[in-house]
């Protein structure tokens, strides 16, 4: 879980990382239990070695910084979707609105819906871990 009082500087963490990797971040936000990343990905890389890169820099962040009693990790997977130019920024909006957004919908509920919305096929054992 994304404690509230380090939430916002992970924030800056997987923002700055997506800098790093040639990537644009555009903005991160989230609640306790996932977070979201509008990002303009870089010309040099692929998606998974980009969330790959920001998910192992974060966590090593998590758990040097923090002092958890326990090791923090991502889960293994994660969702990626494609925003056209014109839907940036409902998509930032969105992203702001995550704590009040979640009070009427849960993360895995919304999944499903954006994975039934776009026709794609998923296995529960797979999306969460």
């Amino acid at each position: 879980m994304l404690a509230a009082e380090w939430r916002d500087e992970l924030f800056r963490v997987l923002g700055g990382t997506a800098n790093n990797l040639g990537c644009q971040s555009l903005i991160v936000g989230g609640v306790a239990d996932h977070v979201h990343m509008l990002f303009v990905l870089g010309r040099t890389i692929t998606i998974a070695d980009a969330v790959g890169k920001m998910k192992s820099t974060s966590s090593a962040w998590v758990n040097q910084t923090r002092g958890l009693t326990g090791h923090f990790s991502w889960q293994g997977g994660y969702a990626v979707f494609s925003v056209s130019q014109t839907h940036v920024e409902a998509t930032r909006d969105y992203i702001r609105r995550q704590p009040e957004h979640h009070e009427k919908q849960s993360f895995q509920d919304e999944l499903r819906e954006w994975l039934r919305k776009y026709s794609l096929e998923w296995d529960e054992k797979y999306l969460w871990d």
